[in-house]
Order: C-alpha cells, then structure tokens, then sequence
C-alpha cells in the first residue's frame, strides 16, 4: 500500500511541476504550455487517488480533511482555469497565465507548510 501511495505522490509531485515550469516559461507570451492540461489532470487524479488511498490504509496517516479540501478546491480552480485557455488560446492573458501560477504556488505552499 505505501508503495502505490509513494508512486501516485511522485506522480502529483510532476503533474504539478509541469504547471508550474510550463507557466513561468510562457507567461511573457500570454499562452498556456502545451503539457498543462495534462498536468493538472495528473496532479488532479493522483490527488484525489491518494486521499483515497490514505483513508482507506491502516499503515499510512489519515489526511487532513481541512487542508485537502483546501488543496482540493485550489486544484479545480486552476482546472478550470487552464480548461479555460487551452479551449479559448485567443484569451489568455498574461493575468490568466498569472493566476495559474499564483495558485499553484499556493498549492505548493499548502502542502508543505501545513501541517
């Protein structure tokens, strides 16, 4: 069990990487990187596999419901936001690209200050 939760953990950990990198290449162009939505996706997926995973385990730590609902709304806002500029590329906007990151940055921060 806690070899599947590690590897979905390393998964999320790329997903959310590719959102990240990929927007601070691309927000001078106002244009969202090609991988993003694959990422979010990715990140999205795991996310909610290891919570799954966790609640289900008796070896590994019950999550914090608080901070994953956080994660968890902060994960679909920037969702939908990418959704948003891969479906619409003519209106993305150094804004929108800076939203993303922001709110990735967020998450990140979320995941590793709370405790």
């Amino acid at each position: 069990m806690r070899l599947a939760y590690d590897i979905l953990l390393f998964l999320h950990l790329v997903g959310w990487a590719i959102v990240l990198g990929g927007t601070i290449v691309t927000l001078r162009e106002a244009r969202l990187p090609k991988g993003a939505l694959h990422g979010i996706l990715t990140a999205l997926v795991t996310g909610i596999a290891m919570v799954g995973l966790a609640q289900a385990s008796d070896e590994l730590r019950d999550p914090n419901n608080a901070k994953i609902a956080v994660k968890l709304v902060i994960a679909l806002v920037v969702t939908g936001l990418i959704v948003y500029g891969t479906r619409r590329p003519e209106k993305v906007t150094r804004g929108l690209a800076g939203a993303i990151l922001g709110l990735t940055v967020v998450n990140v921060a979320v995941a590793a200050i709370w405790r």
